[in-house]
């Protein structure tokens, strides 16, 4: 969406703390850093229909999946999550330095959004408009897309995390298997052509293994890495 692109480059305040987009590929995902401060949780919310995941970054996090809490799971830095279209969920902060996490929507869609409860008082109420919005911190971290053997690496407290192009699973295999990845371009495929692993997609390396054993990357892949 074009409206979509005025937060491109952009600080978004929430009464939580604040977000901005990382990285976008067209309208296909968006990369959202967010920072979220002590004690403080994003609304409970749910996107009808886009695909959403989380990396976490830093600090130790309640992420709440459901319209019950009950179904909430403690989440520690460096940590993955994948939230299906329509699940409701919400994120709050337990650490005194708050919590810093990459979150990745798929496809680029900021109003696909629908708030059940939130401590704000914006219940119902669509995403932040442009009053909300402020110019960047010459702190903030922005990506920029990779070319095929020019890597680009960044630093985030004690976690690294590299935007790299792939032809072929020999790299990726070879990472710990701790190392997070997220799909930024590209995909993974069948026989058939079919999609295994697209953009959005957040798997560690443990997934490439057995993936490479009967399926192949589609021309090239680029992946954003956490470890």
């Amino acid at each position: 969406m074009l409206k979509d692109k005025m937060y491109d480059q952009k600080v978004v305040q929430k009464p939580w703390g604040y977000e901005y987009v990382a990285i976008r590929n067209k309208n296909k995902l968006a990369v959202t850093f967010l920072n979220i401060n002590y004690k403080k949780k994003t609304s409970l919310h749910c996107h009808p229909s886009k695909k959403t995941g989380f990396i976490l970054l830093s600090g130790k996090a309640k992420i709440q999946l459901g319209l019950w809490q009950k179904s909430s799971y403690e989440y520690i830095a460096p940590s993955k999550l994948m939230i299906r279209t329509g699940l409701f969920h919400s994120i709050k902060s337990l650490s005194k330095n708050g919590v810093k996490a990459l979150e990745f929507e798929t496809p680029v869609k900021k109003n696909d959004l629908v708030r059940y409860e939130d401590s704000y008082g914006r219940k119902f109420k669509s995403y932040e408009g442009k009053n909300f919005i402020k110019s960047l911190n010459k702190n903030d971290i922005i990506f920029k897309k990779p070319k095929h053997g020019i890597e680009q690496k960044y630093k985030i407290g004690k976690i690294n995390i590299l935007l790299k192009v792939y032809k072929n699973f020999k790299e990726i295999i070879n990472q710990k298997n701790s190392t997070i990845f997220a799909v930024i371009d590209g995909r993974v495929v069948d026989k058939k052509n079919r999609n295994i692993l697209s953009v959005g997609d957040i798997v560690k390396t443990g997934t490439f293994k057995k993936l490479s054993k009967y399926f192949k990357i589609k021309n090239k892949i680029i992946l954003l890495s956490v470890y």
